[in-house]
């Protein structure tokens, strides 16, 4: 190899390390390493959506009778729709007035029912008993007069409505003798008779009031039996403070008139059907569980009426005269308002003794403890003085 062709060859192997470099000076730079991502916020959890609550009702008659136990129901089913889902409602129909009433009770709040309503005055001391043992339920008793720190009572004031019944009866009886048919000689039930008679005497001072009773609260065919004995004395209007449709039934069948009691028994007599004295348990009901889903839940003791939409007269017969009408709407008014009192006095009882003197108005502590009728109502209370 000559010199000058070793000359070429280094020269051109410098000049390709100069371009190499060239191009290496011209080429991308290079990145940084991107910096880790910041992590991702920590996503808080869910809040734990609240338990429902449960609550049990205990009904002394079937759900289908169409009185007492079908309005406590319609109550119930009030409070579902009212609540949705913070609430699970549950129901035993049919539960005595007996010893099996305890165990039902003491059933329902091992269940993990929070709030328990008891829908017979004959639940007053069993719920009494397992309230005791279970101071974590809330406990409600309806038409008793006894509580503990977890137990209150609640009622209608179902006599208002008997009153309304009664200036109707006074106004379409042909006869003036009324029947009812009695359950139990308690307080309320005594109440209810007076008050029926009370309304009727305020159209017809001369009408009369026979009772007859069953001593039980749903026992269709002896409230049938007593409907007919009644209308076979002279009745020709009769009401019931029993929980069935037998009374109205039986009236159709008799051709008499007579009332629902409790829930609009129309259907069942529509030809004999006078009006209907309903109990409207939604509005308590609703509050009730409110209180106890708020925390607001106390003891003590509840009685409603017209003036809380718990009592009204309905599906008044369309051969009322409107006279008698105006005058079931004027009462209907006082009672909301305050201005009209249907136990003012002077009211005499069936002896002649004085019970309630002029213009005195009767408290709920009198009007509790009622145990004799008033003029115009026939015989004596059972184990009544």
């Amino acid at each position: 190899m000559t010199d000058l062709h070793k000359r070429s060859l280094i020269k051109l192997a410098a000049l390709s390390a100069v371009a190499a470099a060239a191009l290496a000076g011209c080429g991308k730079k290079e990145e940084p390493a991107p910096a880790p991502a910041a992590a991702a916020p920590a996503v808080a959890p869910a809040p734990t959506k609240a338990e429902p609550l449960k609550v049990a009702f205990a009904y002394v008659g079937p759900v289908g009778d169409g009185g007492w136990t079908f309005a406590h129901d319609n109550g119930r089913k009030a409070v579902e729709k009212e609540y949705g889902d913070k609430v699970v409602t549950s129901f035993v129909e049919k539960v005595p007035e007996s010893a099996d009433a305890e165990r039902v009770l003491r059933d329902m709040a091992s269940q993990g029912n929070k709030l328990i309503f008891g829908t017979t005055f004959g639940y007053m001391e069993p719920m009494l008993k397992v309230a005791a043992d279970f101071k974590d339920v809330k406990f409600e008793h309806a038409t008793g007069y006894k509580t503990a720190e977890n137990m209150r009572t609640y009622d209608s004031r179902t006599y208002e409505g008997a009153y309304m019944a009664g200036v109707i009866a006074g106004k379409m009886s042909k006869t003036g003798t009324l029947g009812v048919v009695g359950s139990i000689p308690i307080p309320e039930v005594i109440r209810n008779i007076n008050s029926f008679t009370l309304g009727a005497q305020s159209v017809n001072p001369k009408v009369k009031t026979k009772v007859v009773w069953v001593n039980e609260w749903f026992n269709p065919p002896k409230e049938t039996e007593a409907a007919t004995a009644l209308i076979n004395g002279g009745a020709d209007v009769l009401m019931q403070n029993t929980d069935s449709s037998a009374v109205l039934q039986t009236a159709e069948k008799m051709g008499k008139r007579a009332f629902g009691w409790d829930s609009d028994m129309t259907a069942y007599g529509p030809k004999a059907h006078l009006g209907s004295a309903i109990i409207n348990w939604g509005p308590y009901y609703i509050k009730a569980v409110g209180d106890a889903l708020d925390g607001k839940w106390v003891t003590g003791q509840s009685w409603w009426g017209v003036k809380e939409g718990a009592i009204d007269m309905v599906s008044i017969a369309a051969d009322v005269p409107d006279e008698t009408k105006k005058r079931i709407d004027e009462v209907k008014a006082g009672l909301k308002d305050g201005s009209f009192a249907i136990w003012k006095g002077p009211i005499m009882d069936n002896t002649g003794k004085e019970l309630l003197a002029r213009d005195v108005t009767a408290d709920d502590k009198f009007l509790g403890g009622l145990k004799t009728y008033v003029k115009g109502v026939e015989g004596k209370v059972p184990g009544g003085n």
